[in-house]
C-alpha cells in the first residue's frame, strides 16, 4: 500500500522520509523520549535503522509510521503509527498491528499525541483493522492516559527484554447497523 498523508487542524502527518532523519534522530537521542522506550537514548545508527524499518512497514504490511509536524510552523512534533515488530512477548501480538507514538518533549501536554493518534486510528478503522495493540511501561502514566483516551484497554501484563510492560488493545467498533425501513 502506498503511504498516505493525513492532517488535523493543528498537525500534518506524512510518511517518514530521509528528510525527516535529523529531526527523528534528535528525538530518539533525547533521554526524556527514551526513558520509557528502551530506557536509553538511541545512537544515530539506531535512529537510522528505525527510519528504515518504518519505511519498510508500508511495503510489507500496508501500514507504518508518520512524521508529525505542526501544520502552521512545520516544526517536528514526533512519530506515530503502526508496526509489526515481531516482539518476543507472552502473550504474543502475532500479526496484529502495534500502535506506537513518541513525541518531542517540548510538545508534551498539548494534546498532540491524542490528536495525531485519533487521526491514524480513524485511518486504520477505515481500512478494516479490527484490533490494534500497544505496550506501555507501567511507570509511563502519561502514555497510559493517552492510550485510555483513544480507546485502548489493558488486557495483560508481560515482560519485554527483562522489563515489565502492560499490553493494551483497541477493538474497532462495528459500524452502526442501518436503521430499519
Amino acid at each position: 500500500m502506498t503511504p498516505v498523508r493525513l492532517s488535523t487542524l493543528r498537525l500534518t502527518l506524512a510518511p517518514n522520509t530521509r528528510a525527516d532523519f535529523a529531526d527523528s534522530a534528535a528525538m530518539w537521542a533525547d533521554p526524556v523520549v527514551t526513558r520509557f522506550i528502551g530506557g536509553r537514548p538511541n545512537t544515530r545508527e539506531e535512529a537510522w535503522a528505525r527510519l528504515l524499518r518504518q519505511a519498510g512497514l508500508w511495503a510489507l504490511f500496508g501500514f507504518g509510521y508518520w512524521a508529525v509536524r505542526e501544520a502552521v510552523t512545520g516544526r517536528f512534533v514526533g512519530e506515530v503509527g503502526f508496526m509489526n515488530a515481531g516482539r518476543d512477548l507472552d502473550p504474543p501480538f502475532g500479526d496484529v498491528p502495534e500502535c506506537g507514538w513518541a513525541l518531542m518533549p517540548w510538545s508534551h501536554g498539548k494534546g498532540y499525541a491524542t490528536e495525531a493518534l485519533m487521526t491514524v486510528l480513524a485511518w486504520a478503522d477505515g481500512r478494516g483493522l479490527d484490533r490494534t495493540v500497544c505496550m506501555i511501561d507501567p511507570a509511563n502514566t502519561a502514555s497510559a492516559a493517552v492510550a485510555a483516551r483513544i480507546g485502548y484497554c489493558a488486557y495483560a501484563e508481560s515482560v519485554y527484554k527483562g522489563e515489565p510492560t502492560i499490553l493494551y488493545e483497541r477493538l474497532r467498533l462495528p459500524a452502526d447497523p442501518a436503521p430499519p425501513n
